[in-house]
């Protein structure tokens, strides 16, 4: 029997208090911290962002910040290797197993550790990789498609949907290599969950406020639907650096007026807000799975997004918890059939509520712990944990 594991190194791009970390992030941070709570040592590199300290103890999780948007992949690398040799920020960390966030790109942690290391993928970012210039979208898809695959030919991958997983095995990547750990769920504040629906038609998106999440359609829908519907709302919760334009697009639109974008707010105004609305609307072209589904579900409140997303065919039961559609002009109809019949709603609001029970982080973690307990053995596992 191999010895338990003691201590993990996690790599990602970006930690929770970074202006632009969302579900991804969250994920890596409460697994880690719910393994810190168990007694194994936990270090989390990422980015530094202005405001945020090199270091810090966060929920039993050591944080090591350097780099930015891009150069935080060079300088973890730079600390990766300098700590085998007992040097720099991770001299600290000896860890048996490293997870490798491979938000487009991954860390290259297999270069320094080996078979030690977890690929986790949330999910693959072709659609996404244009944002980025002709140039860097061609070098990023090359890493993701290719050069990943070819490197991480031995090691596990973890991934939070199905359909993310199959996205992987299309790559190329062995399917007995690729374990699907969903993500768990914080319960909603229990003051949040008794307050009153809005009396008039009102819709969310909870979301960081980026180009792939297409928060644009949200946009044009109620601009459509509010010639029909003059009392209807929206409510965009996150932020992002596609913000202003966002806000911009409201503008022209000329429903200014009929959008509230509220930015980053604590976990009690979030939650409060998404007790408010009828629907909650998530455009996005790509989901890796969609934690907002989940967090949306508990206060009753069904899901409307696009099929071709991916991770949302996991985190909505179509018909049952919310509906998918197949494109825009899908969304504007089945967006306006939802708020116009409360039986419905009311019915896939029941449902979402009920299933949303079924997650929670201790569970996630586990599963995790699992995972990396039989990548510390010399094993490989599979399929959902």
């Amino acid at each position: 029997m191999s010895a338990p594991v003691r201590s993990v190194l996690l790599l990602c791009w970006r930690d929770t208090g970074h202006p632009q970390g969302g579900g991804s992030e969250t994920y890596l941070q409460r697994i880690g911290a719910l393994l810190a709570e168990s007694g194994i040592d936990v270090t989390l590199r990422t980015a530094h962002y202005d405001g945020a300290p090199r270091s810090e103890v966060i929920d039993r999780v050591r944080i090591s910040r350097g780099g930015g948007h891009y150069t935080v992949y060079i300088w973890a690398g730079l600390a990766m290797v300098a700590a085998r040799l007992g040097l720099g920020p991770l001299r600290h960390s000896r860890p048996d197993v490293v997870i490798d966030s491979q938000n487009g790109l991954p860390f290259l942690a297999r270069l320094a550790f080996g078979r030690r290391v977890v690929v986790l993928v949330h999910h693959c970012h072709r659609d996404q990789w244009p944002v980025a210039g002709r140039f860097l979208a061609r070098f990023g898809w090359f890493v993701e498609s290719r050069l990943s695959p070819w490197l991480h030919r031995n090691n596990q991958y973890v991934t939070v949907s199905l359909p993310s997983a199959r996205d992987l095995t299309d790559l190329g990547i062995d399917p007995a290599r690729v374990a699907v750990v969903r993500n768990g769920l914080d319960e909603a504040p229990p003051s949040t969950l008794i307050g009153q629906r809005s009396a008039t038609p009102r819709a969310v998106v909870l979301s960081r406020l980026v180009p792939h999440k297409r928060i644009e359609d949200a946009l044009d829908a109620v601009a459509v639907l509010r010639a029909r519907m003059p009392d209807l709302h929206l409510d965009v919760i996150g932020g992002g650096w596609w913000q202003d334009r966002l806000v911009r697009h409201a503008e022209r639109l000329g429903i200014a007026d009929a959008v509230t974008f509220h930015g980053h707010v604590d976990d009690i105004t979030k939650h409060a807000v998404v007790q408010r609305c009828w629907v909650h609307v998530l455009p996005s072209a790509k989901e890796g799975w969609g934690l907002a589904v989940i967090e949306a579900a508990q206060h009753g409140v069904p899901t409307i997004g696009y099929r071709s997303s991916g991770g949302l065919n996991d985190s909505v039961v179509d018909g049952v918890t919310g509906l998918l559609v197949d494109d825009y002009d899908a969304l504007v109809q089945r967006l306006e059939q939802l708020l116009g019949d409360a039986v419905l709603r009311a019915e896939l609001g029941d449902k979402a509520a009920a299933r949303s029970q079924e997650f929670s982080w201790p569970q996630s973690a586990a599963a995790m712990s699992s995972v990396l307990e039989t990548v510390h053995a010399g094993g490989r596992v599979s399929g959902v944990i």
